[in-house]
């Protein structure tokens, strides 16, 4: 269990996530203000002044705590005791009115997410896990699926920015999940897609090329939910920056071989 996040801790950090998900909300039906950053790479307004609000609450939280967010980090190595914070993730999804966008904030310490919110403000979820405590979905228990036949599972999937670059990486995997998995989807999201698996909405999600603000949060509601995360190799731990799988546990060897092959 974790014995850094207070009843009080975790209070305060939903309520800086709540306000943060109504700037989300305010602007939900206002035209967008995009620039680009990267080649399919944007980012909006809202981005920044979700980042402003959250790096001035998460900052009086834990005044001590460093501070990992996506529009201003210039390091991708968290300290020992960061908070790390994808304002919009899904800012795609975002800007073209999609409701599948999530702020997500992780408290890490010594290595590992101790507290991790996701928050989809426009769908009115908020999905949080603390470490030895569980995770939930607007307050009540979520749990991983049970399938262990690849054929019935429903798999998540995203692209990197590079991904001109690194199609036939991309394509190969995805090719023999889709001959033999159930299914595909693709959010756009990587904090939803790890929120969709705690909650058994998705049995597994693979994706490469990711951000620590991407997974932190997800990856501990992954594993409070009773799920699995490691790299593409079952065996190997996931690192930030390498290839993320995250499954319910029962299908996590199978699908470790279709994306590793």
């Amino acid at each position: 269990m974790s014995d850094y996040v207070t009843p009080l801790l975790l209070t305060r950090t939903l309520a800086a996530v709540r306000e943060a998900g109504r700037i989300v909300t305010d602007a939900w039906n206002t035209p967008r203000n995009i620039t680009y950053k990267g080649r399919i790479d944007l980012v909006t307004e809202t981005d920044v002044a979700v980042e402003n609000l959250l790096k001035e609450r998460l900052g009086e939280i834990l005044p001590e705590a460093g501070m990992l967010a996506e529009e201003s980090a210039e390091s991708l190595e968290p300290q020992a005791l960061t908070w790390i914070v994808d304002p919009v993730d899904g800012t795609t999804n975002f800007a073209h009115g999609i409701p599948l966008c999530a702020i997500s904030v992780a408290l890490w310490r010594d290595g590992r997410p101790e507290l991790g919110i996701v928050s989809l403000p426009v769908m009115d979820e908020l999905f949080y896990a603390v470490r030895g405590q569980g995770a939930t979905l607007n307050g009540a228990p979520i749990n991983v699926t049970t399938e262990a036949d690849p054929e019935r599972a429903l798999v998540a999937t995203g692209f990197p920015y590079t991904v001109k670059e690194d199609l036939p990486r991309i394509i190969a995997p995805l090719e023999r999940v889709l001959a033999t998995c159930q299914g595909v989807r693709r959010m756009g999201a990587a904090a939803v897609d790890l929120a969709y698996v705690a909650c058994g909405r998705m049995d597994a999600f693979y994706e490469r090329g990711l951000k620590p603000w991407d997974t932190a949060a997800g990856m501990l509601l992954v594993e409070e939910a009773g799920g699995r995360v490691s790299a593409f190799d079952a065996g190997t731990p996931y690192t930030f920056g390498g290839g993320i799988l995250a499954s319910n546990g029962p299908l996590h060897e199978a699908m470790s071989s279709l994306i590793t092959e």
